[in-house]
Order: C-alpha cells, then sequence, then structure tokens
C-alpha cells in the first residue's frame, strides 16, 4: 500500500520550469504553479541563503515511492541543498473526491488506494478545491450549503492539463483557482460531496477536490464555538 502526499515545491521564479521538467521526467504529470514572495526577515533570509527574489509554489501529488525518487533527483540534480535554491516537503492526503480524479492526479504513478489516512485523531481537514477559474463562488456556495465557512482563493497555472480529457472525459483550461477551505473532519464527506454533485467535473468548474490533515490550528474560534459544550454529569 502506497501513501498519497501533496507536494508543495518553493523556488524561484525562474527555476519553475527546471523543476516542471524534473517531475514530469519523474511521470509527475499534473501540477499548479503560483506567484508568491518571501516575508521573512532579513537575519532569517541570511541564514536560510534566501534572497529577496519573486518566488514561485508548485503544488502536485506524489506517493511516497515516487517522492524518494524525486527527493533523490532534487538533491542531486537540482542541488535543492545548496542554500537559495529552494525547499519541496510533502503533507500526506487523506481523500480524494472520485476515482477517475484520483487516477488523473496519479497517472504512472504505482498507487494502491488502502485507508483514508493515518492521521485518524485529527480535528480538521484541509479542502483543496482545483477548478477552472472564474467558479470559486459555485464551489463555496456548494460547501455552505453543508456549512462549511469561508476559504482562500488562489491563481495559479496548471500544466498536464491536457492529459483531463483521458481520465475525467473533459478538457481543462490551464488557467486554474485552487479554493482553500478549513473544515471540521467530521463534516468533510458531506462537503466533499456537496461540491462534486454542484461543482465537480460534469460542471463548468471541473472540480477535483482532496483533502489533507490538519494536524494543529490556530485562529479557529469560529468553527470551535459551534461545538457542543460537553455535559456535565452530577
Amino acid at each position: 500500500m502506497s501513501q498519497l502526499s501533496w507536494m508543495i515545491t518553493i523556488t524561484d521564479r525562474k527555476k519553475v520550469p527546471d523543476f516542471v521538467a524534473l517531475y514530469q521526467q519523474q511521470n509527475i504529470h499534473v501540477s499548479l504553479t503560483t506567484v508568491g514572495a518571501g516575508t521573512a526577515v532579513s537575519e532569517t533570509l541570511n541564514y536560510l541563503g534566501l534572497e529577496r527574489t519573486e518566488k514561485a509554489v508548485i503544488f502536485t501529488t506524489v506517493t511516497d515511492s515516487r517522492w524518494k525518487a524525486v527527493k533523490r533527483q532534487l538533491e542531486h540534480t537540482m542541488n535543492i541543498d545548496v542554500p537559495g535554491t529552494g525547499i519541496a516537503f510533502t503533507i500526506p492526503v487523506s481523500s480524494i473526491g472520485g476515482k477517475r480524479a484520483l487516477q488523473f492526479l496519479t497517472e504512472d504513478q504505482d498507487f494502491q488506494i488502502g485507508e483514508e489516512t493515518t492521521l485518524k485523531d485529527t480535528k480538521y481537514e484541509l479542502l483543496i478545491v482545483i477548478a477552472n477559474q472564474g467558479y470559486s463562488g459555485l464551489i463555496m456556495d456548494a460547501a455552505r450549503s453543508e456549512n462549511a465557512g469561508g476559504g482562500t482563493v488562489i491563481h495559479a497555472k496548471g500544466t498536464g492539463m491536457e492529459r483531463a480529457e483521458q481520465f475525467l472525459g473533459v478538457s481543462l483550461a490551464a488557467e486554474k483557482e485552487m479554493v482553500l477551505i478549513v473544515i471540521k473532519r467530521e463534516d468533510k464527506n458531506r462537503i466533499m460531496r456537496a461540491i462534486m454533485d454542484q461543482a465537480g467535473t460534469a460542471s463548468k468548474a471541473r472540480s477535483v477536490i482532496l483533502s489533507l490533515p490538519v494536524t494543529s490550528t490556530a485562529g479557529l474560534r469560529l468553527l470551535e464555538d459551534e461545538e457542543p459544550e460537553a455535559g456535565i454529569e452530577g
């Protein structure tokens, strides 16, 4: 059984084509790239060997065996250990909305479906909805129909989207939106189903959904305040 993870790479924007090419050589076909900027203070940047340059963030899914191979290439080919080159890390994925979406995201990676997640006691989950640009409102309406709170929208450019038709039966535009929604774990299946039904691959949004376990939080008082108080035994 293989663990599926969300791989995040942060590097200089000029180096994005090199990283994407490496990932495609490793049969990691689908990725999303967005821009970013560092917020660290000068002392931290100096310690990490980073400069105040424009950054890019690359998101993709990998199995644990593929991550091991990619990690070696990142170290030996991209010299990611050299200060200033970038960083890459993985976060375990707990579920993906639909078999076809799973096949699309893991094409040419040896993945066997097992239990949803090894982090079963997490209180919250992060939903990541990848959709065609311009449909974040539809996605949030669907999520809120099952009592989800607010979300955050990130604009990104996709690679490997031309392969979507093989797995999803639809063509996906390269310009994408990523909608991030933190939800209670017990609400996950209902919210994911609502998004799939109202804004999934059969809709114009063409949404693909995955969830990540959230191991620690701060600032979620509104969600916590909604929970019923525990009974007090006399």
